[in-house]
């Protein structure tokens, strides 16, 4: 079963977001769900970069005024 986590990389500068990302993730199982919250623009670009060469999944991307949000399927 697929369980879904959130992590809170706000006020984090790069590569922090990233780094958080990527030591979430190997607590987690394939196909867990992790939801990364950031106010650093660049991890709208650089998680996903990450994840390509990881083998994650991006399921989508949302931004707003001050925060970013990726959501990951681990792969």
């Amino acid at each position: 079963m697929k369980a879904t986590y959130k992590l809170d990389a706000r006020n984090m500068f790069c590569p922090m977001p990233v780094i958080k990302t990527q030591d979430k993730i190997k607590e987690l199982q394939c196909g867990d769900i992790l939801e990364v919250i950031s106010t650093d623009p660049g991890a709208l670009s650089d998680i996903p970069a990450w994840c390509r060469i990881n083998g994650h999944t991006i399921l989508g991307t949302e931004e707003n005024d001050t925060e970013v949000l990726v959501r990951i399927e681990v792969g």
